[in-house]
């Protein structure tokens, strides 16, 4: 394994909820209320979409609100990764990644190991635009069981909500996360910072027509069916883990542009980009509710999330 490199899980394709346009030689995040699932290409318009987003919009009457979906990892943390990241606006490349107690940064010195008071508490932070980023991976059908789609969000409601799912669903299964059958679900809220406008998030739930019951039921016969075929879960998630820990930073270097590309939109100029792969504009600003709203609504510009 080389050394440096973080090893992670198998891409396949992206999820998002909305997409990068060009307007006025400016590349913006353009905000969407549905599902968009795409491969790892691009071309002239945009990303090319995979052909499981096609498959499941004849599944689904009207817009892609949900999403089939299994986990690789039985531990939570491993199949979502969230952590305050600041990047180089011009290269795209992660300069500080931390959990609230302690960060990576990157300097002339090389990697540091620094305190990490998160972005509220942090000159650097503040200064360079640190927020949430969480990243996301599931299984889609069953074509290939250890290729994943990805979702990056830097969204706070979307982190905290699949977070709490993911650890509340391992636990009432007894440990048998990887094996539970889920969707990935959009919903919609308003807030004050949202001037009640809709913005959307990403939650997790049980597929839509069954209950929670059957689904663990259902992961228990797949956990059955598994351990007699001689497949090790707890091997997986340490080959998993050790990976994630080979390296620094997650993001490989040609991943980071299309990252800092959404998290700093041209627009603003700041490091606000709003949410779920584009898509969310609830971050909390920096002090006072009055400072927040003036802030928020800067940003938003009258736009709906």
């Amino acid at each position: 394994m080389l050394k440096g490199l973080a090893i992670t899980p198998p891409v396949v394709g992206r999820i998002s909820i909305g997409r990068v346009v060009e307007k006025n030689g400016k590349r913006l995040p353009e905000k969407d209320d549905q599902f968009t699932i795409t491969s790892q290409v691009q071309n002239r318009d945009g990303w090319v979409l995979h052909p499981v987003n096609e498959s499941l919009r004849k599944a689904n009457t009207g817009k892609l609100r949900s999403i089939p979906v299994r986990f690789m990892f039985r531990d939570p943390d491993l199949n979502l990764r969230a952590e305050y990241s600041l990047f180089d606006r011009d290269t795209g490349r992660p300069v500080c990644v931390g959990n609230g107690e302690t960060c990576k940064r990157a300097s002339d010195n090389g990697i540091e190991s620094l305190p990490c008071p998160s972005p509220d508490g942090c000159a650097f932070g503040q200064a360079g635009g640190c927020k949430p980023y969480g990243r996301l991976n599931v299984v889609i059908g069953d074509e290939d069981e250890m290729g994943s789609f990805i979702f990056r969000t830097t969204s706070y409601n979307s982190i905290r909500t699949l977070a709490a799912r993911l650890h509340y669903f391992a636990a009432v299964s007894g440990n048998l996360l990887a094996c539970l059958p889920l969707e990935l679900k959009l919903r919609g809220k308003s807030t004050a910072q949202s001037y009640r406008s809709a913005i959307y998030y990403v939650d997790l739930g049980v597929r839509s027509g069954s209950t929670l019951e059957a689904a663990i039921t259902e992961a228990c016969e797949l956990d059955a069916r598994r351990r007699a075929a001689g497949f090790d879960q707890a091997a997986l998630d340490a080959a998993a883990r050790a990976g994630f820990s080979n390296g620094a930073f997650e993001d490989s270097i040609e991943e980071s542009a299309a990252v800092a590309e959404e998290f700093y939109p041209s627009e603003s100029g700041r490091g606000d980009s709003q949410g779920d792969g584009i898509a969310e504009p609830d971050v909390p600003p920096a002090s006072g509710l009055r400072g927040k709203l003036e802030q928020r609504a800067a940003l938003l510009g009258g736009k709906a999330a």
